[in-house]
């Protein structure tokens, strides 16, 4: 995919702050430190657009960018962060979950999961909310780079056990660092994407 265009558009915590231009949307969904930002950036080849932090917990708001004028990526907070009080989680709770029921131009979640450990209990959760409310879904697995790659297929079926992932799910190895799964990651969003 040739990015001709990225832009930061707006932090929303409210559906009436949600763009309205009607552009597909693609969800990112993972843990803290995921990955998130640097999978953005990645994939819009550009250094940081999208704010990587050390801190985790940093998003709080579902930020969105729009891509080549033709698609937005939705940076959802990350979850499952200890630092965060509990009154603050149930409000990004709430917040994901209604946008996962309202939002029409929603057209897949990237579920994103560090190949390095097995999915949390959160992940599982997330991954069990997409599939009650009929999201597609596409496991999107990071850090290829930080283990060596007679690791990736053991570790890719831990995520998919751990996950109890519907075999018909894709899943895509990712690398910030090496740009690998870039390409197939773009193909797979834009059929999914292209009514």
């Amino acid at each position: 995919m040739k990015i001709t265009s990225a832009e930061f558009i707006i932090s929303a915590v409210r559906p009436d702050q949600y763009p309205e231009d009607a552009l597909p949307e693609i969800a990112l969904a993972g843990r803290s430190n995921v990955g998130k930002s640097s999978l953005i950036n990645r994939m819009i080849l550009r250094k940081n657009l999208a704010r990587t932090s050390s801190q985790p917990g940093k998003t709080q708001q579902l930020n969105y960018y729009k891509i080549n004028e033709q698609i937005y990526f939705v940076d959802f907070p990350g979850y499952g962060y200890a630092k965060v009080s509990k009154t603050e989680r149930e409000a990004w709770g709430r917040m994901i979950e209604t946008f996962l029921k309202v939002r029409e131009e929603l057209k897949l979640v990237l579920l994103i999961v560090d190949i390095r450990h097995a999915p949390s209990k959160d992940d599982c959760l997330m991954y069990d909310w997409l599939k009650h409310y009929e999201i597609p879904i596409c496991i999107v697995v990071t850090k290829a780079d930080k283990i060596p790659k007679s690791k990736w297929d053991k570790q890719i079926k831990l995520v998919k056990e751990t996950l109890q992932a519907d075999p018909t799910d894709k899943v895509i190895m990712f690398s910030s660092e090496l740009g690998l799964g870039r390409e197939q990651l773009w193909d797979y969003i834009l059929t999914e994407t292209s009514d």
